[in-house]
């Protein structure tokens, strides 16, 4: 198992939001003029490329694959099973000097009107609740805590299912959202995929949305996971849908598993057609479930392949702080068990110089690191 806790995605946005822009931007050629244009990138992909295909896991679902197979073929040595007994996760949605809830009926052992708005707030005797006014009602040492199997609005943030725990941090106190793990999955699916897609795609990721929060639990103090690209993206109860809320529903308490213990199930937008393995990507430890395998259905990808064209100002200023001199030519010098950039040579004017296949992608603002070529003419 590894060492490190790996990330679910290196971007900035939502899986499903990636989606979204992977069908509206089709052409991702550079805006400058073809007469000028001397430098050429050919790839794939878009994302990490660890773990299970979004698009990959689209066309499975088009092609009548069920969940379970769909699974099996981006996590190999997983098994599904169901849990035994309620989990929860507990999720950080803000950090606040003064946080506010409402819908709670009990908390720190009093008893709460729902329609009444409660608050936080610490001292030196720990964490107390406090009125709408204001006034201290109870204290409740380290941890505020609701019961967590309806709902609450925490206020600014909105309705969430679940309960509420705030606890200190620093100077400021952690809003956290309490929710089962069944429940969660529909904070998650409604954030992080596309409602319309085949249930069976669906049914997949609710089991990777599980095992993502219950595998990252003790990764932080006090709480489970981000409500953000750092675990896996998560809302509130008004962004849930019908039919994501169906594929949590049908699948109520199942995870993936792995040599006794939950997985750790990423998944990205698009693989290009092949998956990654995990240290390649993030350089960690390996981990035997998340190897690189073929994925010929990502070909409904509009992201499966791209080219980027540059003109040559624009590719040294981009590469500026890693070639020597003016740029000549791009030699990849390592790969993964894909075409994911591993090492990359940089011939300049002036020097060799080496770069990270991460370094290469985001300075050049490529989708993914699964690069075919890069060609001057």
């Amino acid at each position: 198992m590894p060492s490190r806790i790996y990330r679910t995605s290196n971007s900035r946005l939502p899986l499903a939001l990636l989606i979204v822009a992977a069908i509206l931007l089709p052409n991702l050629s550079s805006p400058a003029q073809a007469d000028a244009v001397t430098w050429t990138v050919r790839g794939g992909g878009f994302g990490h490329g660890i773990g299970m295909s979004a698009y990959g896991a689209y066309g499975m679902g088009l092609d009548g694959y069920k969940y379970g197979r769909i699974l099996g073929q981006y996590y190999r040595g997983i098994k599904i099973r169901k849990l035994k007994q309620q989990r929860n996760i507990r999720v950080l949605l803000d950090v606040s000097s003064s946080p506010w809830f409402s819908g709670a009926s009990w908390a720190c052992g009093r008893k709460l009107l729902p329609r009444l708005t409660y608050g936080a707030g610490f001292g030196r005797n720990g964490i107390y609740l406090k009125g709408a006014a204001g006034k201290p009602l109870k204290r409740c040492g380290k941890v505020l805590r609701t019961e967590a199997n309806g709902s609450v609005n925490f206020k600014g943030l909105g309705i969430y299912r679940g309960g509420v725990e705030i606890s200190r941090s620093g100077g400021s106190l952690n809003v956290i959202n309490n929710v089962p793990v069944n429940l969660y999955c529909r904070g998650v699916l409604a954030k992080e995929v596309i409602p319309s897609w085949p249930l069976e795609t669906l049914k997949a990721f609710a089991l990777a949305a599980r095992s993502i929060g219950l595998s990252s639990k003790g990764a932080h103090d006090g709480f489970d996971v981000y409500p953000d690209t750092r675990s896996q993206v998560y809302g509130p109860i008004s962004s849930e849908f019908p039919q994501t809320n169906r594929a949590c529903a049908a699948t109520a308490n199942q995870v993936l598993m792995y040599g006794g213990k939950v997985a750790m199930a990423l998944f990205s937008a698009s693989s290009g057609g092949h998956t990654e393995n995990v240290e390649n990507v993030w350089y960690g430890d390996p981990v035997p479930y998340l190897r690189g395998v073929p994925d010929p259905w990502d070909k409904v990808s509009p992201y499966h392949r791209w080219t980027y064209d540059y003109t040559p100002a624009r590719i040294n200023s981009l590469l500026g702080s890693y070639v020597s001199g003016r740029l000549r030519s791009v030699k990849i010098t390592r790969y993964g068990v894909s075409k994911r950039v591993i090492w990359a040579r940089l011939y300049g004017t002036r020097g060799v110089t080496n770069i990270h296949g991460d370094s290469l992608q985001y300075a050049l603002g490529l989708p993914d690191r699964l690069i075919f070529s890069i060609t001057r003419r």
